[in-house]
């Protein structure tokens, strides 16, 4: 069963159903697949620590489907400082998790990964089949792992308990809501903040690399249909099917921020991988994902929120 109808008189439990990703998987499960919102639980990471595993029992507890979106997460910098306490405090969420879950009968949960999980030298665009060819790059060494890690869980939990886990790979998620603080920024909102906060806009690297961006409905989407579609032991790549170059983002930015002052490009620092973005034909095939926000909407939607805050906390 698939649609509304595999959401029929479930309970849902959503980690991070408080952070970016997951209050929009938390709004569409209410508003477009018509789940009471008594019955989407959301637990709050001060009340409920997922590192310890009666933590995780107890928010598993008259589970059906578990949304799995909680972990130590940041920007480039946050996960150079930071690699080792990344990888242990999210994978013992995620050991733990799981374990709850198989334990309390829940009849699925989805895990969210990203592209960090797959090596600087996987050819592009990366394909499910190569997850675990070569090293995840050095900057996202800890982040690399512990998402590259979810899929082998999804495995082995399904070859020995026959436990319906699957994990979505997604490409960057960018969209309002996401983070204002400056040390846990990614590119894109980094980037706007810089539009409306600095005299001049300077981006590191030549803008030459590519990337993949899903607006964060697209996401959130994606993760719900894999709960209603995917097998247990499946990975999936989502993405918009299109890339675009860091100075083609940087150009999208200011245009739609208004932004007039000096844009420098700074080639003496790096500018991360050539190329990453991701293949959606299996996410295609086996759950028919589509996305359906082109960046230059969503990009204006982003921009606008970010405007809206800045102004706000300003007055």
């Amino acid at each position: 069963m698939t649609g509304a109808g595999f959401w029929s008189g479930k309970k849902v439990l959503v980690t991070g159903g408080g952070g970016f990703i997951g209050s929009y998987v938390v709004e569409n499960l209410v508003k477009k697949r018509a789940v009471p919102s008594a019955d989407v639980i959301v637990p709050r990471s001060s009340s409920c620590d997922l590192r310890r595993f009666d933590n995780c029992q107890r928010a598993v507890e008259g589970c059906q489907v578990v949304i799995h979106l909680a972990a130590v997460t940041g920007g480039i910098s946050f996960s150079r400082n930071y690699p080792a306490s990344q990888y242990y405090d999210s994978t013992l969420m995620d050991l733990h998790l799981v374990e709850a879950a198989r334990q309390a009968g829940v009849q699925k949960l989805v895990a969210i990964g990203n592209v960090f999980a797959y090596a600087a030298q996987a050819p592009m665009p990366l394909k499910e089949t190569s997850l675990f060819d070569g090293l995840p790059t050095d900057a996202h060494r800890g982040v690399g792992w512990l998402k590259r890690n979810l899929a082998l869980v999804a495995d082995l939990y399904n070859r020995q308990h026959q436990f319906a886990m699957a994990v979505v790979y997604s490409a960057n998620a960018y969209g309002p809501g996401d983070s204002l603080d400056p040390v846990h920024s990614h590119v894109v909102p980094a980037t706007i903040m810089k539009c409306f906060r600095d005299e001049d806009l300077v981006v590191w690297g030549d803008g030459s690399p590519t990337r993949d961006f899903l607006f964060v409905e697209d996401v959130a989407e994606g993760l719900l249909l894999a709960a209603e579609k995917l097998p247990g032991g499946t990975a999936v790549n989502i993405g918009s099917g299109a890339e675009i170059s860091i100075r083609e983002l940087v150009n999208l930015i200011t245009r739609s921020a208004g932004f007039r002052r000096k844009c420098v490009f700074d080639a003496s620092k790096s500018g991360g991988d050539a190329r990453r973005c991701v293949d959606t034909g299996k996410a295609k095939q086996l759950m028919g994902f589509q996305p359906r926000v082109t960046i230059e909407e969503g990009m204006r939607k982003t921009v606008d929120w970010y405007r809206e805050q800045l102004v706000a906390q300003a007055t």
